[in-house]
């Protein structure tokens, strides 16, 4: 039977604009299948999360409402008229019908996340409502960046303020050639911006210390560090730990890469590493070199992690440690537990607040590694 639907104009953007649309269906059942189908945003729309039709959605055949004839298993002939009507609150606030439907350019661009079941329309939602910081724009930072950008997070914030030199090029996939002298933070805004206009890019360009972090921190569901230093290391745990932030942890060296997520409660970066080694014992990625891919291996399950946080799926890395060896091509999984003699959320705390990093890295501060990046430029 082919029947005609009267769209109201609050949905019409999910129709390209039609008032009307002819489905075929012999119920009205049916036809609500064949709308979603031809319209994924209509699923979220005419549906609950036990796939019912809501008590604010009227639905009518002919101008009588379904609950007078029989519900959804109402048959239909062809030619009949079928209307959906919301209830409409006169105003536009947050959690309304105009704030949670996603455009047709959303819906296709997302669709292959709304048919897998653990997502949905509810899981986009999730997705576009989460604000996520990612602390470092260059291997690990690219891809999480671009892989969150790309999965419709909301909101992601880039903690970075080097600048994209030749040497970068070989793995940090948000920069290329044209960007060499460019600052990596408008780079990646750029980038982010083309793979994904529906996306906030919220650009932090000053190094993260103790006097900035915690305000900056406050304002994200999530933190995925990317750093190249220890001293971030320990500040960004310490920041996500007394603010009660996830925090997703990767890092990576010549062949090898580590990947976990520390949630309040479940242990902590200081659990794993009390203390940070001495200067110059762990080379780093300048010094000794990395594997180009092995960045987008560890700067992805880093990006799924930050996924199955959000959507609340899955086994998540919390209280395991992943390494991966390149060379063999071997995950192994090695459980972590929350220290009770750790001076971060041990016991008894003795790290109470955001101390002094780069001296307790015996490393050279940030702030004037940042200020010599920008006299060279």
């Amino acid at each position: 039977m082919t029947v005609s639907v009267y769209i109201p104009s609050p949905w019409r953007r999910l129709t390209h604009d039609h008032d009307y649309v002819s489905v075929e269906g012999g119920s009205v059942a049916e036809v609500l299948e064949a709308l979603t189908a031809r319209y994924p945003g209509f699923e979220m729309l005419v549906y609950d999360g036990a796939r019912r039709v809501p008590q604010h959605i009227s639905i009518y055949v002919n101008n009588r409402e379904i609950h007078e004839l029989e519900g959804v298993e109402t048959a239909l002939a062809d030619g009949d008229q079928i209307a959906v009507i919301p209830a409409l609150a006169g105003g536009a606030a947050d959690g309304g019908a105009a704030s949670v439907a996603m455009t047709p350019d959303e819906v296709m661009r997302y669709s292959r996340h709304i048919i897998m079941g653990p997502v949905g329309p509810s899981g986009q939602r999730k997705l576009r409502n989460a604000k996520v910081l990612v602390v470092g724009a260059g291997g690990l930072g690219s891809p999480v960046a671009i892989y969150l950008a790309l999965a419709g997070v909301g909101t992601v914030g880039i903690a970075e303020f080097d600048i994209v030199e030749l040497s970068n090029l070989q793995r940090q996939l948000l920069h290329q050639t044209p960007d060499i002298g460019k600052s990596k933070l408008l780079s990646a805004q750029e980038k982010l911006a083309a793979y994904n206009p529906h996306v906030t890019v919220r650009p932090h360009g000053a190094p993260l210390t103790s006097d900035n972090a915690m305000e900056i921190i406050r304002d994200y569901d999530i933190v995925v560090n990317g750093a190249d230093n220890f001293a971030t290391r320990y500040l960004v745990n310490d920041a996500c730990y007394l603010l009660g932030k996830t925090l997703v942890d990767g890092s990576i060296l010549l062949f090898d890469g580590q990947a976990t997520v520390f949630k309040p409660g479940g242990g902590c970066y200081r659990c794993l590493y009390p203390s940070p080694p001495p200067p110059g014992l762990v080379p780093s990625c300048a010094e000794a070199g990395v594997l180009g891919s092995i960045t987008g291996i560890v700067g992805s399950i880093q990006a799924t992690e930050v996924f199955k946080q959000i959507l609340g799926i899955g086994q998540s890395l919390v209280g395991r440690l992943l390494l991966v060896d390149a060379l063999t091509m071997e995950f192994r999984t090695m459980k972590l537990r929350r220290d009770p003699r750790c001076p971060l959320c041990g016991e008894h705390p003795t790290v109470t607040e955001l101390i002094d990093y780069d001296q307790f890295c015996g490393t050279p501060p940030l702030a004037e590694e940042a200020a010599a990046i920008a006299a060279r430029h």
